[in-house]
């Protein structure tokens, strides 16, 4: 099944006024800074101008440190010092979020994006570290909005990696749904390839660490949730979640390849962890409580189709009675007579 973070549409992105609330997918910059000449003109006149300097380079942080209030789609924000959140937009540019960690002397980001969200994020990490390349860039499923953008990376020297679990389901389905993406999206057709670029490094085990000493990533797979390769990038010291789209903030759940009976144990596994910030595959970031909601979703739909099956009902009739509680509300939307027919489908197996 097409995944549905396929579509562009008559692209198009509202652009706020206030330059420092978001910026353009090319960038969050677009001023340059000028020291001039008359600097030589007096010291008084050196130590006005140096000043002035030092309130652009500060608006230019402001701008890229971006208040949790004003954050939005395709900007970046700090979580944790070294620790930035870009938030994708999905409704108009298809785009998957990024999370880019800092290392001591390089960068690891999580997810590829399609290839315009990558080239984006590409730019925002120069801006973050200028001197630190992207190194390591972690695939956390094969989605196209997750994986299709890894040429961007590969090309600018960074290392793919994925779970094996997640290698083998884009090796199986990224032919055909990188045809039909290509059909759709521009940013993918002008690659003028056959297929996504697979990971060049694969993760066999369970958890997998990197470390330089004085960051500790930790990348885990908790089983076949949302993808059977669902990959987890956890930040013991600062206490984040990056959980790809194994967790949602919003009506963003794709079931089309997920198994949903297992899906909310992947959620408690990984809720086991120390937790403090939940950074999701599609919508603003969050707290544990991102957490609870997803799983209570998944159980909640589940149920009711669980129920209307045993009382004989079609997908037709389960869609026309279904009630879900307010407390799920958040992720319920316009896909979810989608999501009541694979529910369907997987539990009449």
């Amino acid at each position: 099944m097409l995944s549905p973070y396929l579509h562009t549409s008559n692209i198009h992105h509202n652009r706020l006024a206030a330059a420092f609330s978001r910026h353009e997918p090319s960038g969050i910059f677009n001023f340059s800074i000028a020291i001039p000449a008359a600097l030589m003109y007096t010291t008084a006149m050196a130590k006005r101008r140096l000043a002035l300097l030092g309130a652009f380079t500060a608006l230019a942080t402001a701008a890229l440190l971006v208040a949790p209030l004003e954050a939005g789609p395709e900007t970046v924000r700090r979580i944790a010092p070294g620790v930035w959140f870009r938030e994708g937009d999905l409704e108009n540019l298809g785009h998957s979020n990024h999370v880019i960690i800092e290392m001591q002397d390089y960068l690891i980001v999580v997810d590829a994006n399609f290839p315009s969200g990558a080239r984006a994020a590409l730019a925002d990490c120069k801006r973050i570290a200028a001197n630190k390349p992207v190194k390591y860039v972690f695939l956390t499923h094969h989605h196209g909005d997750h994986a299709f953008g890894s040429v961007v990376w590969t090309e600018a020297g960074a290392t793919t990696m994925a779970f094996q679990a997640a290698a083998d389901e884009l090796a199986r389905t990224g032919a055909e749904r990188w045809r039909q993406a290509a059909e759709q999206r521009k940013d993918v057709a002008e690659l003028n390839r056959p297929g996504p670029e697979p990971p060049t490094e694969i993760i066999k085990e369970d958890l997998h660490v990197l470390s330089d000493g004085r960051r500790k990533v930790q990348f885990r797979h908790f089983g076949w949730g949302h993808t059977r390769g669902d990959g987890f990038v956890y930040l013991p010291r600062e206490q984040v979640l990056i959980t790809g789209d194994a967790v949602v903030n919003g009506p963003y759940n794709y079931l089309g390849d997920s198994n949903l009976a297992q899906w909310p144990e992947v959620i408690r596994a990984a809720g086991k962890l120390k937790v403090t910030h939940v950074l999701p595959g599609h919508g603003p970031a969050g707290g544990k409580e991102l957490l609870a909601g997803q799983e209570q979703f998944l159980l909640e739909l589940h149920k009711a189709v669980q129920a209307g099956i045993a009382a004989g009902r079609t997908p037709e009739q389960i869609k026309a009675s279904l009630d879900l509680p307010e407390s799920v509300r958040p992720w319920v939307g316009d896909s979810l007579e989608r999501q009541v027919e694979e529910a369907h489908r997987q539990l009449s197996r």
